[in-house]
């Protein structure tokens, strides 16, 4: 089992070289590689594609920010439990929670020169409302229903109910905060919000900015030189397509690029042993999931869906699929985010009680049940290959079905949801229970993939949303677990771990909850 422990080991497991390595084209030492899966669909974070999220995290930054603070290893984590000011410098709110009024930092600005305005933030957000996408559902979730300047370096928000996720949402890329007077430069008639333009450039106050977009080949980004912040190590950041992990994990290894996205757990342990890579890790807060549609087929019956929770042996999967590197997943709110309660968990491997559920279900005869995967995690196919084997134990045979990514995600959406058995993999990325569990089960959630409906959930998420007394509130989370896993809609797996593989010589590397590297946290360390 991994702990916070065997992270650190693994994390020290590679030695440093005194320089940086190069990429064969001979890169300025202050040019990072990245060896990316693709590049970017898109920039923006309204409205996510292949490889969006990864990059605009460098480019738009929120009003707040989750503390820092060193851990007993010497490498900086996150506090997800404390926000500190940002690009806000500082906050008032009213007495009765509804009203918070910001202070904007003197001095921020935009790669093309233009400062933080109130103006800009009311205008970000005001397009991810017309949007109706990711933003929209931020401001939802948080209770947000107008945002307005009160100064040129003042912004209201006004909430309908009081949060305390409220403050944890505006950590978050999205809705982004434009420099709007270049922004509004693109907008047209039929495009208001300049989408287009906003969906292949950048205009953020961040570390960096795109300076040009190659789709199929790379993104190259540079530092913005008015950065709040001071100037970042890296003045450009080559985010180069590599699709297949193999390459990718030859490029870290021949110095061709210095950070590298994506790899499977077996390559993880192998660059464990190796001193030209280094690699770090967290537990993290995604898990591999098998999700059931209690509105569909077999599903319908808890009874079933139970069953096959007791047919799983999780162990095993842990080291054949994950290599031993993962942690058992317990509950849809991560040991990470307070209020984690993994105590209605029951679900250990026991094949009798497995027999006798499908026989209380009526299939003592066994049934056959379709599975289907894409392949947008790497862990999705052999775990449903292990599944196979596991489930035949009990009588039910899983038929592998592969689907495109682009099939599972539209069948996945919230306009369809009709996946019956199928491979899913969300992290919360507000580290708060309130926010995971509406995320990912409330009916109205926006990765609720497998559909769950249950009004006594809803009711008390929704309760926990606008409850201000934090005891109260946890205890509500944890209430709100332990229905969700007794109506066992999840097959919950293990968490695979986030890891990241570097050069030797790189720091600086902190865990973010949308597990994305920020490249100005990194630096070189010289001998």
């Amino acid at each position: 089992m991994l702990t916070r422990r065997s992270f650190a080991k693994l994390s020290g497991a590679a030695i440093a070289s005194p320089a940086i390595l190069r990429p064969a084209s001979a890169q300025s030492a202050t040019t990072l590689v990245v060896a990316a899966t693709r590049t970017p669909g898109g920039l923006d974070g309204d409205a996510l594609k292949p490889n969006t999220q990864n990059v605009v995290v460098q480019v738009y930054e929120g009003l707040t920010r989750y503390a820092r603070a060193p851990g007993s290893d010497g490498r900086v984590r996150i506090i997800g439990a404390k926000v500190e000011p940002h690009l806000a410098e500082s906050w008032t709110v009213s007495p009765d929670g509804k009203s918070y009024v910001f202070k904007l930092r003197q001095g921020v600005k935009s790669f093309f020169g233009n400062e933080l305005t109130a103006e800009d933030v009311v205008w970000g957000w005001n397009k991810s409302l017309a949007q109706n996408r990711t933003g929209a559902f931020i401001a939802r979730v948080s209770s947000v229903t107008k945002v307005e300047a009160v100064s040129s370096h003042e912004v209201k928000f006004t909430l309908s109910d009081p949060s305390l996720l409220f403050l944890r949402a505006l950590t978050l890329y999205t809705p982004s905060l434009y420099d709007s007077k270049v922004a509004k430069q693109h907008a047209t008639a039929e495009d208001p919000w300049a989408l287009k333009w906003l969906d292949q450039n950048t205009a953020g106050f961040g570390p960096y900015h795109l300076q040009q977009l190659r789709p199929g080949s790379d993104a190259v980004f540079v530092a913005n030189p008015n950065y709040f912040a001071g100037k970042p190590f890296f003045e450009r950041v080559i985010y180069r397509e590599v699709p297949s992990a193999a390459n990718r994990l030859a490029l870290m290894r021949a110095g061709q690029a210095h950070w590298t996205e994506e790899l499977t757990q077996r390559q993880i342990v192998e660059l464990q042993r190796d001193k030209r890579v280094r690699v770090e890790g967290e537990e993290g807060t995604g898990h591999a999931s098998v999700r059931m549609n209690m509105n569909l087929g077999p599903f319908k019956d808890r009874k079933l869906r139970q069953a096959l929770l007791y047919a799983t042996d999780y162990e095993a999967l842990n080291q054949s699929v994950f290599e031993g590197l993962g942690t058992q997943a317990k509950s849809i709110v991560p040991p990470a985010i307070e209020g984690h309660d993994g105590s209605a968990w029951v679900y250990g491997t026991d094949l009798d009680k497995a027999k006798a559920l499908l026989a209380e279900a009526g299939h003592a005869s066994g049934l056959t049940i379709p599975v289907e995967y894409s392949q947008i995690f790497w862990w999705e196919e052999p775990l449903a290959i292990q599944l196979r084997s596991q489930f035949q134990k009990v009588g039910v045979t899983l038929e592998l079905k592969q689907i495109t990514d682009a099939d599972m995600r539209a069948r996945t959406a919230p306009n369809r949801r009709d996946l019956p058995f199928f491979t899913f993999l969300d992290n919360p990325i507000v580290l708060d229970g309130v926010y995971a569990l509406y995320l990912n089960a409330h009916s109205q959630g926006a990765s609720n993939r497998n559909d769950y409906k249950n009004p006594e959930f809803d009711a008390l998420v929704d309760k926990a949303r606008i409850e201000t007394d934090p005891d109260k509130r946890i205890e509500m989370i944890r209430q709100a677990q332990r229905i969700h896993t007794t109506d066992a809609t999840w097959l919950m797996t293990l968490y695979p771990g986030s890891f990241e593989a570097m050069a030797p010589n790189i720091r600086g590397w902190v865990w973010q909850p949308d597990l994305h590297e920020r490249w100005v946290d990194l630096r070189v360390e010289k001998s």
